[in-house]
């Protein structure tokens, strides 16, 4: 697969972004990812002369600019309180800019109920679902849906919360652990086959990956502390390569998404079919991470990733 076709970088004056805050840490289940996360940025951001300091969390983000010592964000607060638009609408109307998606793409890509209802509207493919508030009959649910199925908090990422149900006697539990995050519970088809993600730098996809964990399921494990989990990149060939890239940028824009993230697809192993799972706004920077690996798999470097992701807070490159 050819590289993509990725524009060279607008800005070469680390000036140009005046004081940059990273934003980082805050109160979410995601904390620890996202300290990591923002640690690695902030030492790319400093290793080119950007003017970058790290902040944890919005009260101590309010704090600065109410002091006016930031002229930008690099949101990189997973989950949340830096994912769900809250701090995208302070941002909009303190008229700071910030990386990553506005308040609608965060908070649609954040809620994976109302994505997929997005996602379904437009005719893009995601698996079968059922929401499950407080009280409904969770055994009719699963009935519909039927066996092998996920269940898993609605508004959390990085694997919080997750269960693989593949026996009705598992289901108690997942449920119960579920349950244990805010907002409403996603009951979901499981599609057995290739777990699959495509960044996004703009309007373009980057090599996908594919995710093989030497354990049976992708968890949080396996994301962030194993060390023997295999990324494949690009993760297809051919005419396969380009049409989840197509897939993916679909539904990064359907769901009013901008600047950068990351969409998660599953690929059934019968059919071939792509399945869309979810958007990632403000995806993990780690050295895990695989925005990062699918950016150098493209010859972007992690430091030039994060200019690249900086740049897009400039109104000649948001446009």
């Amino acid at each position: 697969m050819s590289t993509p076709a990725i524009p060279a970088p607008t800005v070469t004056d680390p000036k140009a972004f005046g004081r940059v805050a990273v934003l980082l840490g805050g109160t979410s289940s995601e904390r620890e990812v996202s300290l990591d996360s923002g640690r690695n940025v902030l030492d790319a951001l400093r290793a080119r002369s950007v003017d970058a300091t790290a902040v944890d969390g919005v009260a101590a983000l309010i704090e600065g600019l109410a002091q006016d010592r930031f002229d930008r964000v690099f949101n990189i607060l997973h989950g949340g309180e830096g994912e769900n638009g809250v701090l995208q609408g302070l941002l909009e109307a303190l008229g700071v800019p910030y990386t990553g998606s506005g308040v609608l793409g965060s908070a649609l890509a954040l809620d994976k109920i109302r994505c997929k209802q997005v996602w379904l509207a437009v005719g893009l493919p995601t698996p079968a679902y059922r929401k499950l508030a407080k009280g409904d009959d969770v055994q009719a649910a699963a009935h519909a849906i039927g066996l092998p199925l996920i269940v898993k908090p609605s508004c959390e990422g990085s694997s919080v919360g997750i269960s693989r149900v593949v026996d009705a006697g598992d289901l108690p539990a997942a449920l119960e652990l579920a349950a244990r995050y805010p907002g409403e519970l996603l009951m979901e088809q499981m599609v057995i086959g290739d777990e699959l993600t495509v960044p996004i730098l703009g309007d373009i996809a980057l090599p996908s990956i594919r995710i093989v964990p030497k354990g049976q399921w992708y968890d949080y494990h396996a994301k962030y502390i194993a060390d023997d989990t295999q990324y494949l990149c690009p993760g297809l060939e051919g005419a396969d390569e380009i049409e989840i890239g197509r897939i993916a940028v679909e539904a990064f824009k359907a769901a009013g998404c901008r600047g950068w993230g990351r969409v998660d697809v599953m690929r059934d192993r019968a059919t071939g079919n792509f399945y869309l799972l979810e958007v990632n706004t403000a995806p993990g920077m780690t050295s895990h991470s695989l925005v990062p690996k699918a950016a150098g798999q493209a010859g972007i470097g992690f430091e030039e990733l994060c200019w690249r992701i900086l740049e897009t807070t400039l109104p000649e490159v948001a446009g």
